[in-house]
């Protein structure tokens, strides 16, 4: 027969009138919470590089190769990752009707405005989860953060110097400097994702390494 508070505090103390509470006992949620995001993250991850992939091509390769066709075969000054001269947007400039420098505009404001912000999303989300240390996170971050924001930037440039009334000088060499930037900080994003991998991938494997090393023998 089961004791009463009052028995068991008579035979056992205070600390035995109430029963303990078991221990032990956790939430299985709880630990599976830091996984679960980081599959979800690896999901977005995923989702992300296949839509860059495909901006890429659709508005580097496709698109913008197809503008050629209303430009008497010269190519958009986005393609030129070394720049461009005034003679050569003066060229470009008489090549392009009103109908073919309003169906540029009209690709940056879609697929050149995707392109770097998913790029951008899906670089930061693989730096994120490869790089712990904060400061070295960031200082990878600043890639492509840079790029989207100097890519943006480009296509405000390339439409503002085809579309003024007379050609700039100033205008053609700030648009110039922005496409080269944005190449280059391209490149940069793409080599801090694969330092991020570097980093990631040694962090696991000395995990195991380290678990290894907490193993002590103890005496039976």
């Amino acid at each position: 027969m089961a004791k009463t508070p009052a028995q068991r505090a008579a035979k056992h103390g205070t600390n035995a009138a109430l029963p303990t509470r078991a221990a032990g006992v956790v939430n299985p949620s709880t630990s599976r919470q830091p996984a679960k995001a980081a599959g979800n993250a690896s999901l977005i991850l995923i989702a992300g590089t296949v839509a860059s992939l495909f901006l890429f091509w659709y508005f580097h390769l496709l698109t913008l190769g197809q503008m050629m066709q209303l430009s008497s075969g010269h190519a958009m000054p986005d393609s030129l990752a070394g720049g461009f001269d005034p003679s050569y947007i003066q060229q470009l400039r008489g090549s392009m009707g009103a109908d073919a420098r309003g169906q540029l505009q009209y690709v940056h404001k879609t697929a050149g405005t995707l392109f770097p912000l998913v790029f951008g999303f899906s670089a930061m989300i693989m730096i994120a989860l490869n790089v712990a240390r904060k400061p070295v996170r960031w200082a990878l971050w600043a890639a492509p953060v840079l790029f989207a924001s100097v890519q943006l930037w480009a296509n405000f440039a390339v439409d503002g110097m085809l579309s003024a009334g007379t050609l700039d000088v100033g205008q053609v060499a700030l648009a110039s400097f922005l496409v080269v930037a944005s190449w280059v900080l391209l490149i940069l994003s793409l080599l801090a994702c694969v330092a991020a991998l570097f980093i990631g991938r040694r962090r696991k494997m000395q995990k195991p390494k380290a678990a290894a090393g907490d193993i002590t023998p103890t005496n039976l």
